[in-house]
């Protein structure tokens, strides 16, 4: 029976997630992707009542194009659905340093939401755009939005992992620390973990690596997590498609007063043109990197720096387990769907005792879960993400 639904809204940097689900019973009636923002042709996939689909619906297509179609193709016209949402659930990034958790959408927190747009420039002003679609669309739900904050997970991290060695007054007086994000897809994939561990969810020690256009890791242990790979804005830690993750802060002095560089192209460089983009200077969609992998030079290198940065951030976080690690997971669109990275990525880690099981690794995709390392191996394990139910769940509980 219909009822209770949920619909959610999940933005990317380039792309958009959605689904109406029941968060109670996990039932979800209607999920698609639409992916390709911004390229030639932008794609969207879905699966309504059980029947996948997948059409081209245009080109260069920006997130309030693909937005205005969702909401017209599968909202007003499935009225049996609609009738049936309680409300709408909104993935926003960053909620700077006064949202500190799950909260319903209202003027105030739509100005704290852009407020927040410098620490993540890609990702907040696309959330934002979400959710006043949402409110002009159907302003029957207006007071039925609740937005849900990766930052939110990293809120119980300690002062010696989101303090920067900067002169302590820029956190006190401006609040200048790492925040993370994809919190919550490292939370949700940790739960799911602790399921399979048969393990209290307190009691676990964990690294998950949340791998897509945006990556990240982070060290939970003991249920709470202790560090990110992210920092103030989603541009620290990792190699992503775009991003360029960890660089030396120098570099950015260089470009300004040696190069000439505005500091806004500077920004632009960084955020939209490095990674992945930036080291291949053909892509950063990494089916390309999957395919070219031992044919061009670029792929090849793009890729192995994408696994060494991976590798240095899961050893680094040993550290923090205390001495004891139940598993690392792999997860989002990268995590879930290479077997090439998490087999690179292993194969570094042989010497603290992780040995991919080829086999077992290689099958491992298209919404599958399990262990892909041998039986005398450390484990490691692919969990889907589903951002979507932990943002139903978390809007459910909100407007109750």
């Amino acid at each position: 029976m219909l009822n209770n639904l949920i619909f959610v809204l999940n933005c990317g940097s380039s792309s958009i997630k959605f689904a109406i689900l029941n968060p109670n019973n996990k039932k979800k009636y209607l999920s698609g992707l639409v992916e390709c923002l911004f390229l030639s042709e932008t794609y969207i996939k879905w699966k309504y009542l059980g029947i996948e689909h997948k059409k081209c619906i245009g080109s260069n297509l920006s997130h309030k194009d693909a937005l205005n179609f969702i909401f017209d193709e599968f909202l007003l016209e499935k009225k049996n659905i609609f009738n049936n949402i309680v409300g709408i659930g909104h993935r926003v990034v960053h909620g700077g340093n006064k949202i500190k958790s799950s909260v319903l959408v209202d003027d105030n927190i739509i100005q704290l939401i852009q407020n927040a747009i410098p620490f993540a420039p890609l990702h907040n002003p696309v959330n934002l755009v979400g959710i006043k679609i949402a409110i002009e669309k159907f302003p029957t739900f207006s007071k039925k939005n609740v937005a849900v904050f990766d930052t939110s997970f990293y809120q119980s991290m300690p002062e010696t992992s989101f303090l920067y060695a900067i002169p302590y007054f820029l956190y006190k007086k401006h609040r200048i620390r790492r925040y993370g994000a994809h919190g919550t897809s490292h939370h949700y994939v940790a739960s799911e973990a602790a399921i399979i561990l048969n393990k209290s969810f307190n009691s676990l020690n964990i690294i998950t690596c949340h791998l897509g256009n945006g990556a990240s890791v982070s060290a939970i242990c003991n249920g709470i997590c202790v560090d990110t790979s992210m920092g103030l804005t989603p541009l620290e830690g990792l190699v992503m498609g775009t991003r360029s993750g960890d660089i030396d802060p120098s570099i950015i002095f260089f470009m300004h007063q040696k190069l000439g560089m505005s500091i806004d192209k500077i920004h632009t460089i960084l955020t939209k043109k490095s990674g992945l983009l930036g080291l291949s200077g053909i892509s950063s969609d990494f089916r390309y990197f999957e395919k070219n992998y031992k044919f061009e030079k670029n792929a090849k290198l793009s890729v192995d720096i994408f696994c060494h940065r991976l590798s240095k951030y899961i050893a680094s976080y040993m550290a923090l387990m205390e001495n004891r690690l139940d598993a690392i997971v792999f997860t989002g669109g990268i995590g879930e769907n290479v077997p090439l990275i998490r087999e690179i990525t292993l194969s570094k880690l042989f010497l603290i005792g992780f040995e991919v099981d080829i086999k077992r690794n290689f099958i491992m995709k298209n919404g599958k879960h399990g262990l892909i390392t041998t039986d005398k191996s450390r484990p490691a394990f692919v969990i889907p993400t589903d951002e979507e139910l932990a943002i139903a769940q978390e809007t459910m509980k909100i407007i109750s």
